[in-house]
């Protein structure tokens, strides 16, 4: 399994990697993008939000990360028409280089594992709610012979309390779960399990200053393990080709020391009708211990 900060508190738990965060705009504002509507949207924090894109959006990230471990995403967005639209993603994790060896400590071969994340996702404006559903599917390679899959849904919604000024909220992970056969690998030893994913509940809000120039955002996420985590992020926009952005997520209030800060930049031109953008974001990891970078590259249709 890949050993994440997953929010921190939640990183023992089964489907750490795919909380870990989408791209390097959310992951640089403290992943709090439950209640963004502007800007790129993937439908990963908030499958309602696909239905406000005003373009066609397709963004690659890769991410480079201690431990032989490695986070990539991909995905691509458009509106349907004025009221809804569709989003489909890919979430990649895994760990490489792990020494395999035999009961007398002799090297025998290396090995890695690779879990990911099938997004597809759909969100539809009725009047000035948007309410949005996300199908996952997941694929876990954990070993040779064993693997695992498992589908889940995530549900979200949007509403806009002033044209600045929005609520949203989300239900995550419904579902989802792995199940686990090892009758392949240990013959009449093998048993079955299910590993079932911590379901969680999200509630978040946004402001978006006049003229679109930058926005604040917060949420706090409850989960069926008994965890609450805050999170909270900005962005400002000094000049139009170029936007700061900074985030603090895992803060627990019985926790605190889990809290992480995150910070990133977009560089955008208009040079061609692509418009594309390089985005960057740097998340120091709980307890200081590693860090993460994540380069995402952006255009728009």
């Amino acid at each position: 399994m890949l050993t994440t900060f997953s929010s921190a508190q939640l990183a023992g738990t089964p489907g750490a990697f795919s909380r870990m965060g989408f791209g390097a705009r959310g992951m640089g504002m403290g992943n709090a993008l439950t209640a963004v509507k502007t800007g790129e949207n993937s439908g990963y924090y908030n499958p309602a939000a696909v239905a406000l894109l005003k373009a066609h959006n397709a963004s690659m990230s890769y991410g480079i990360l201690s431990l032989d471990r490695s986070l990539n995403s991909i995905f691509y967005a458009m509106p349907i028409d004025t009221n809804a639209g569709l989003a489909f993603g890919i979430l990649n994790a895994g760990v490489s280089n792990i020494d395999g060896r035999d009961m007398d400590g002799f090297k025998t071969e290396t090995y890695s594992v690779s879990e990911n994340q099938f997004s597809l996702s759909f969100a539809l404006r009725v009047r000035k709610l948007t309410i949005g559903i996300t199908t996952k599917l997941y694929y876990f390679s954990l070993f040779d012979k064993l693997s695992s899959t498992g589908a889940g849904f995530d549900f979200g919604v949007i509403y806009p309390i002033t044209s600045n000024l929005m609520v949203a909220g989300t239900l995550k992970d419904i579902n989802s779960k792995y199940r686990w056969d090892t009758s392949d690998l240990y013959g009449q030893l093998g048993n079955s399990t299910i590993d079932k994913f911590p379901a969680r509940q999200t509630a978040g809000v946004s402001y978006v200053f006049d003229g679109m120039i930058g926005l604040l955002s917060a949420e706090i996420e409850h989960s069926n393990k008994a965890t609450t985590i805050i999170r909270a992020g900005g962005e400002i926009s000094p000049i139009d080709a170029v936007t700061l952005r900074a985030g603090i997520d895992g803060w627990d209030l019985k926790k605190s020391e889990q809290a992480h800060p995150s910070f990133g930049f977009t560089i955008r031109t208009d040079y061609t009708d692509w418009k594309p953008s390089v985005n960057y974001a740097y998340i120091l990891e709980p307890y200081g211990l590693f860090s993460i970078h994540v380069i995402s590259l952006s255009i728009k249709l």
